[in-house]
């Protein structure tokens, strides 16, 4: 048994199928994190299912107070992944959205609460399933860098997740992890937040930003592409402020980021 930030919870031995929820970010503006999700799982023996009729996972709706929205978006996906297998989402906003709040949602609806009670069970954030189920180690073909690591804070405090990221970061042997101060804090973007609240959100953007330049990191390293958007974006902008020409902050899917690292050495 593993610990998680929500108890105990019983992983699985290394399964030979998956199914993949991409997430809207991933599909719509980071396919290569989403491709490279799926490399990750396929050197390991693993065989990537993507059932195409998956959309959003309904947080957005849910966390602006709109359940029955909600509810409608998450009552498509539940009929998506049929077979036993572990459901992996590079996100672990998402995958909190769809482990711990999918049964809330049908709590009035008891057919349609088992089969999201069952289906929650197997939502795995994707840096917690290479940890805990793949037991994921690859030797580290990359130069010698330092990167910082940004953890959304639903993966923090509802999936445990961050734990994970840093477990795979550290077992690079030539990665540095830079620690920065109050890693816990929020990047500000929040989904609809950042729209809602823009001041609120440039503000507390602009201090991770800082945050994450004091560390003396080459770049940032997040399992949420949300979060990593918002910093990047925010640091380009500072940096475009500054009359830099080059980017100061760039940033990575750790998907992405452990393929690069870690590639060369799959024969």
């Amino acid at each position: 048994m593993e610990h998680t930030a929500q108890g105990t919870r019983l992983y699985p031995r290394k399964p030979s199928d998956v199914y993949l929820f991409a997430t809207c970010l991933i599909d719509q503006f980071a396919p290569q994190a989403g491709l490279d999700t799926v490399r990750l799982l396929q050197r390991e023996g693993i065989a990537v299912h993507f059932p195409e009729g998956q959309t959003c996972c309904g947080q957005p709706a849910y966390s602006n107070g709109y359940p029955d929205q909600a509810r409608a978006v998450a009552r498509r996906q539940l009929d998506l992944f049929p077979e036993p297998w572990p459901v992996v989402v590079p996100s672990g906003s998402c995958a909190a959205m769809m482990r711990h709040h999918y049964p809330q949602l049908f709590i009035d609806h008891p057919l349609l609460l088992a089969q999201a009670r069952e289906l929650s069970a197997r939502i795995f954030e994707l840096t917690e399933f290479l940890v805990h189920v793949v037991n994921f180690e690859r030797g580290d073909e990359g130069e010698p860098c330092t990167v910082a690591l940004h953890t959304s804070c639903h993966a923090r405090r509802e999936m445990g997740s961050h734990a994970s990221s840093a477990a795979l970061l550290h077992g690079l042997d030539k990665v540095s992890l830079a620690q920065q101060a109050r890693a816990e804090e929020c990047c500000g973007f929040g989904g609809a937040f950042a729209i809602l609240h823009p001041d609120i959100s440039a503000a507390i953007v602009s201090d991770k930003v800082d945050s994450l330049r004091a560390t003396g990191a080459e770049r940032v390293v997040s399992a949420d592409c949300g979060c990593l958007f918002n910093i990047m974006g925010r640091a380009a902008k500072l940096d475009e402020i500054a009359g830099r020409s080059e980017l100061t902050l760039p940033g990575e899917h750790i998907a992405s980021f452990l393929w690069r690292r870690t590639s060369k050495a799959h024969s």
